[in-house]
């Protein structure tokens, strides 16, 4: 039965958690999802945790329990993926057929939602991003056989299954590969000219540009790349001759990349999402993935891109109330909780270059003085700030802070102030004599008294 059914009959009996252990030792895969006609009615009443083991791990449980040993088990859910550096690198594992059924409908769906998150990741400089294409091959006793004919390209090297469920399609299991091809070289291309992003763009665009009967034609891919601005020779000479019996460097690194190395799994279904070399479990929605994606990040380094307005789907905002639970200055505007992907976090802070030193929760100090907004005067703090004299004071810019300064220092703006103000004073003296001047050569031609122009001079 599905796993589905099995976590169900555990809740049933009773159980707070299942762990379903491998009946093989390998690596560890993604389920298909049961089919909805089938899972109905169960689904949605699971309310217990469920994962999937290795078999190696559940015998060593099952060995420690037969012996009446205590065993501890703890599912953390907050660090699935590895976080090496403040660079997440994603790959998409997906198809170039969009109308194969439900599956192609929801990958094509996420494409379109979650292309202008992707792309402003990437112009940001915080993911790597890879598109992937999985061909099979065929036998050699076969690749005469008019299936092989039909599905494969270069001598059945590199073939693509043909759904003859849908007869209308107008095209088989050779144009799919071959659009594959396509899509894999355009973003090869599209990276060489320092805009990888394009891949999302033509994507999308081709779906909807390109229908039916004219889906997979050259000469409608071409329209669409050159919409891009991208040189559609260089394409073509990427793509190579497809009816040529020799291998296709670019199908090649596909099927390589393919198999899993080290702790990377491999690849063995459609569509996969891999996030830091490891394989994403989730749903194929664009929440979900942005926050598995953030999740990817070295901790303190995610807060550029997960925290912005742009990816507001992700932030947790735990800091707007109760200030978290953490430790703050109300005087000084100053705070120790920080906002993260994996939720709040109580860090005493950096301030204008000043470390805090605590636990962020209760208490953070630091061994500079400050000065208080409502009183421009030192003060000696409970909470460990050092008491200083006046001659460390300055102000800089619109907030008060406190450096050491040299008495010289004071001594020489002293005088330059002198200068100004002696210089402001002379100036006006100045003005003032240009301006009584005027007025008498304006009143004496009017022949009016001496006294009368010293009565207006005075007022």
């Amino acid at each position: 039965c599905f796993f589905a059914l099995k976590a169900l009959n555990a809740q049933q009996a009773g159980a707070a958690a299942i762990l379903i252990a491998d009946d093989c030792n390998e690596p560890l895969i993604t389920l298909n999802t049961p089919e909805e006609t089938l899972a109905t009615g169960y689904v949605q009443d699971i309310a217990i945790p469920s994962a999937l083991i290795t078999k190696s791990l559940g015998d060593r449980i099952k060995e420690a329990l037969s012996n009446w040993e205590h065993v501890d088990i703890n599912l953390h859910w907050r660090e699935p993926l590895l976080r090496p550096d403040e660079l997440v690198e994603y790959e998409f594992w997906t198809n170039g057929d969009n109308e194969c059924g439900p599956t192609c409908d929801s990958q094509l769906e996420f494409i379109n939602n979650f292309k202008g998150a992707a792309q402003i990741l990437e112009q940001k400089g915080y993911t790597r991003f890879t598109p992937h294409y999985m061909t099979w091959y065929c036998p050699a006793s076969f690749i005469l056989a008019e299936q092989c004919k039909t599905q494969c390209i270069n001598h059945g090297r590199y073939c693509a299954p043909d759904l003859k469920h849908y007869p209308n399609r107008g095209y088989d299991g050779k144009d799919i590969v071959i659009q594959n091809l396509r899509q894999a070289c355009l973003f090869k291309v599209a990276k060489e000219s320092g805009k990888p992003w394009l891949w999302w763009d033509y994507v999308t665009d081709f779906a909807i540009r390109c229908k039916w009967i004219d889906k997979y034609t050259k000469e409608c891919a071409d329209k669409v790349i050159r919409s891009l601005g991208i040189d559609v020779t260089k394409i073509d000479d990427c793509i190579g001759d497809t009816e040529a019996d020799a291998q296709n460097p670019i199908l090649e690194a596909e099927q390589k990349a393919q198999i899993g190395e080290g702790n990377r799994e491999d690849v063995t279904m459609l569509p996969t999402l891999m996030i830091n070399n490891r394989q994403y479990r989730g749903k194929l929605e664009k929440g979900a993935v942005l926050k598995a994606i953030c999740a990817g990040f070295q901790d303190a380094t995610e807060q550029a891109i997960c925290l912005s307005e742009v990816l507001t789907d992700i932030e947790t905002n735990r800091c707007s109330e109760n200030n978290g639970g953490c430790w703050e200055d109300n005087i000084a505007n100053i705070t120790a909780c920080r906002d993260t992907i994996r939720g709040r976090v109580c860090e005493c802070p950096v301030v204008n270059g000043v470390k805090y030193y605590g636990d962020g929760y209760t208490n953070c100090e630091s061994k500079h003085v400050y000065l208080t907004r409502k009183k421009p005067s030192l003060q000696t703090r409970d909470s460990g700030y050092t008491y200083c004299e006046s001659k460390y004071i300055s102000l800089v810019r619109k907030k008060l802070s406190l450096q050491r300064c040299n008495p010289s220092e004071i001594v020489v703006w002293a005088i330059i102030l002198g200068l100004g103000v002696a210089g402001a004073a002379g100036y006006a003296y100045y003005k003032y004599k240009i301006l009584v001047r005027s007025l008498l050569r304006y009143l004496l031609p009017h022949r009016l008294k001496v006294l009368e122009c010293e009565v207006i001079f005075i007022c």
